[in-house]
């Protein structure tokens, strides 16, 4: 959080503490590990309604994310409004007849074809929610002076990360769209232009008939993610 004034570092007793024993460490990490397996990006929601607790929960959870200087560099915007969630999927799916006629390159277009990705967008429309992630490169106060922000990216994707884990805990599913370019959203959703859309998050739960890429089961083994240099 960004301060006008000078504010000189201040200790604070650490507030909570959360040590298990290994044994119990072991048996929660596993558990977190096998809870996360079962989370799929899908594309087939169904229209049933989540509450609007659900989602405030989980963006406050994302929130509490680590930021460069602690600037906490991002803007959520959730979005039931039907017209406006139609509006999305319209401006989304032009952008994306471009891209998909060719501007998105051979090797690109080549790789999404196994995910079965296409122009169709029906999901921005049927599922409850849409959130749309900004990245603030950069700050302004209330007084309206600017400041500068602290490894963005890197900020924002931790905190999309712990959202994405945070739906998947409610029970929700999400599907993570990028739709290029997306400068679109800017203005349907009121953000100002120092701020970067980075995504956008289809949330809800999956139609009975949902599927998913079988590719999408073809994880790296552990070996191919992790080396361990033990001391």
């Amino acid at each position: 959080m960004y301060f006008r004034e000078k504010v000189r570092y201040e200790p604070l007793p650490l507030p909570d503490r959360v040590r298990r024993p290994d044994d119990e460490a072991v048996r929660e990490a596993l558990a977190f590990r096998d809870d996360l397996r079962k989370r799929h990006s899908v594309r087939d929601f169904c229209a049933d309604p989540v509450p609007e607790e659900v989602i405030r929960a989980c963006v406050e959870a994302a929130g509490t994310a680590p930021s460069g200087a602690n600037h906490q560099p991002w803007f959520f915007v959730a979005i039931s409004d039907p017209a406006m969630k139609a509006q999305i999927r319209a401006a989304a799916e032009e952008e994306e007849k471009d891209f998909y006629a060719g501007g998105g390159g051979d090797e690109w277009l080549k790789a999404l074809e196994p995910i079965g990705t296409g122009v169709s967008k029906p999901h921005l429309d049927i599922a409850p929610w849409l959130i749309v992630i900004f990245a603030q490169r950069h700050g302004v106060t209330k007084d309206g002076e600017r400041y500068k922000n602290y490894y963005v990216p890197e900020s924002v994707g931790i905190a999309t990360g712990m959202l994405i884990a945070a739906l998947h805990r409610a029970g929700l599913c999400c599907l993570t769209h990028t739709p290029n370019p997306m400068r679109f959203l800017n203005g349907l959703c009121g953000r100002p232009e120092s701020e970067k859309p980075i995504m956008i998050l289809a949330v809800g739960h999956p139609a009975a008939d949902a599927t998913v890429p079988a590719v999408a089961k073809l994880k790296k083994p552990l070996d191919d993610i992790l080396s361990v240099h033990k001391g």
